[in-house]
């Protein structure tokens, strides 16, 4: 199981509709008023089938369920075939320690990548974090940049930033090719520090 890393405060993303729907299809049509090349077959269908689709929301929604129930909102996730991501600061160890292990019993996860951390409230706002604003301002940066570029199928991939400028890409990629491209344009997006790669290639 990964490092635990911190992340941003407060930032409840599990239900955001780009959580349930491919990253390509929400900028589809901007792209396409604004004249860009976009092959649209490859930014309206996923490589996922119809019932992992449906599994990877019910995931979403249990583990949504887990916070409402532990009352916080100190998580985000993103899940690709059943991947879990978790992401997450908490000001609170037992609650943390709870949430860890109740997502951890959540049916149907194949695996999950847990970048979930302790940082007390003193410490949280002593560090140079980022806002949640500049949180989704470099998160988006990172997605319009997969779909600027015109080999790489953005819809299979999911992408997330956190407070430390970390990004972190969960999904598949056709091609070995296809991800070099897809950390490339990740890591030259400005203001990312580091990227996490947890993208498989299967053609």
């Amino acid at each position: 199981m990964d490092a635990a890393l911190p992340i941003h405060k407060g930032g409840l993303k599990t239900m955001r509709l780009t959580s349930l729907l491919p990253a390509g299809v929400l900028l589809l049509a901007a792209f396409v008023l604004a004249g860009c090349p976009i092959t649209i077959v490859e930014r309206a269908v996923e490589a996922r089938s119809a019932g992992d689709i449906l599994t990877d929301n019910e995931i979403v929604i249990d583990v949504n369920a887990i916070m409402a129930d532990l009352g916080t909102i100190s998580a985000s996730t993103e899940i690709y075939e059943q991947r879990l991501l978790v992401t997450g600061l908490f000001d609170d160890q037992v609650l943390l320690d709870e949430f860890h292990e109740r997502v951890g019993e959540v049916a149907k996860v194949k695996a999950l990548y847990w970048h979930v951390t302790y940082m007390s409230e003193a410490d949280q706002a002593s560090a140079n974090l980022l806002s949640w604003d500049e949180v989704l301002i470099l998160d988006n940066k990172v997605g319009v940049n997969l779909i600027a570029e015109k080999d790489i199928a953005d819809v299979n991939f999911r992408v997330t930033a956190d407070s430390f400028a970390n990004v972190y890409l969960l999904g598949r990629a056709r091609s070995q090719g296809e991800l070099d491209l897809a950390l490339a344009a990740a890591r030259g997006t400005e203001g990312v520090k580091k990227v996490f790669n947890y993208v498989e290639v299967r053609p």
